[in-house]
């Protein structure tokens, strides 16, 4: 079986896709019974849409494999703490469990309020969170 850090992994392998189109580098994957069932990243640039976060982007996949809107029986694994925007569209989504590597001080959705997810969503945070942050770090210091 695999595990948190195997998941967060994966979206790490995501996140530097996004770094490597010249996109902030968030990654995400959603898990359903310890399969992947939808892989995303920032696509904000190649789409010209502020609305294509790793995390919109993987539920819309994910929702389309599973055939209807609610990811109740799934985890989504991001690499960096959900902004308010997407952390509205998972409470929607009515995610089972939100994993998510480093925390985003300026732009996080803790910073706002946790009651925009779904009652029901388990959090946890700091799953490869040095490495998560560290490529953000980098992204935005070749930015400079």
């Amino acid at each position: 079986m695999f595990d948190d850090t195997y998941f967060m992994k994966q979206a790490l392998s995501e996140a530097k896709q996004a770094f490597e189109k010249d996109e902030v580098p968030i990654g995400a994957v959603v898990v359903c019974n310890n399969r992947i069932i939808a892989r995303a990243h920032n696509l904000t640039e190649t789409l010209n849409d502020v609305t294509a976060h790793a995390e919109m982007q993987a539920i819309t996949a994910a929702a389309n494999v599973l055939g209807g809107k609610y990811l109740d029986e799934c985890t989504l694994y991001v690499t960096i703490e959900p902004c308010p925007m997407c952390a509205g569209a998972l409470g929607w989504a009515q995610l089972q469990r939100i994993v998510y590597g480093a925390a985003d001080p300026k732009r996080g959705y803790t910073k706002f309020s946790t009651k925009v997810l779904h009652p029901k969503t388990e959090v946890n945070n700091g799953v490869l969170a040095d490495e998560c942050g560290e490529l953000m770090k980098v992204f935005f210091e070749k930015k400079r």
